[in-house]
């Protein structure tokens, strides 16, 4: 099971085998089923996680009490509160699950170690970092500059499998509209390809 998360790290770090089973032997491994609320806002985050299997987001409530989605994490993704977790701080993000999931999970303890042991995964860090700077701003940018039928059509092509897997309102609360919107423009898309 440890191999897809060892070949996400190793697209960034070479590891020999000892390097690897030290790193698998801090992971652990959970399973969550659907509607799991890993993080609520005033809690401090205690993991970053691997998805190794399931569909998790990342939201916050606005001033109105509704939620909104800001980010979508599959298999193969990380997932955390980077600034709880860094500065052990309170959240003013929610994470929960959307379906069953199995996430590796790393806590400050664990990963420190990990960071002492193989100083070498700064960099992997580094870059999953830097990943999800980037993802965010491409995200705000296409918030401000697009239409709301463009920022959807980007959102299907970056998260190609979303759509089949999370109800609309969750896409919608993602990407600012209605859900009777994310209807329409689907029906709208299904017309054409026919």
């Amino acid at each position: 099971m440890s191999e897809n998360i060892i070949g996400n790290v190793t697209r960034f770090i070479d590891l020999t085998p000892k390097e690897e089973q030290f790193f698998t032997d801090l992971l652990s491994l959970q399973t969550f089923p659907k509607k799991t609320v890993l993080l609520r806002e005033g809690e401090i985050c205690q993991f970053e996680g691997y998805i190794q299997k399931g569909c998790v987001r990342v939201y916050y409530l606005d001033d109105n009490g509704f939620e909104v989605t800001i980010l979508f994490a599959i298999e193969d993704w990380w997932i955390s509160d980077i600034a709880s977790f860094q500065d052990q701080k309170p959240s003013n993000l929610y994470i929960e699950t959307l379906e069953d999931s199995e996430i590796y999970m790393l806590n400050p303890t664990t990963k420190e170690k990990l960071l002492t042991e193989i100083p070498k995964f700064e960099r992997v860090f580094r870059m999953l970092v830097q990943r999800n700077l980037s993802t965010l701003q491409h995200r705000l940018v296409n918030t401000i500059s697009k239409s709301a039928s463009d920022r959807y059509l980007e959102f299907t092509k970056v998260y190609p499998s979303i759509p089949q897997r999370v109800a609309q309102y969750y896409i919608a609360s993602y990407l600012g509209v209605s859900k009777e919107f994310v209807s329409t423009i689907r029906k709208r898309l299904a017309s054409r390809q026919k």
